[in-house]
C-alpha cells in the first residue's frame, strides 16, 4: 500500500509549474485539490483517457475523484481522510500528463 506524504504551501507551489493546466482549489470545507479539466474530441476519446488513468491510479493505489460528460474529464486530486494535497497527487497528475503526451 502507498504511503501519501502531506505536502507544504512551498512543495505545491514548486509542483505546479511541471503541471500544466492543474491549479489548486479550496472548497468551503477548506479541503484543498489539484484541479484539471480535460476537453478530448469525443466519448470514446475521453473514456480511454479514463481507462489509461484508472490503470495508474490502481497500480499507485490512489484515486482520483472525477466527472464525465461526453468529452469532458474533470479530476480533482486529494487525500480524501485529511482533505489535503499529498506527494501521491503529484505523483499521479504527473503521470496523468505522460498519458497526454502518447
Amino acid at each position: 500500500m502507498s504511503v501519501a506524504r502531506s505536502l507544504t504551501p512551498d512543495e505545491i507551489r514548486l509542483a505546479l509549474p511541471k503541471l500544466p493546466g492543474w491549479q489548486i482549489i479550496q472548497t468551503d470545507d477548506g479541503t484543498q485539490k489539484l484541479h484539471k479539466e480535460f476537453r478530448f474530441k469525443n466519448f470514446n476519446t475521453a473514456f480511454g483517457f479514463i481507462t489509461r488513468v484508472a490503470l495508474i491510479a490502481e497500480n499507485l493505489e490512489h484515486h482520483p475523484e472525477w466527472f464525465n460528460v461526453y468529452n469532458i474529464v474533470i479530476i480533482d486530486l486529494y487525500r480524501h481522510v485529511k482533505g489535503d494535497i499529498t506527494d501521491l497527487d503529484v505523483r499521479l497528475a504527473e503521470e496523468i500528463e505522460k498519458i497526454l503526451s502518447d
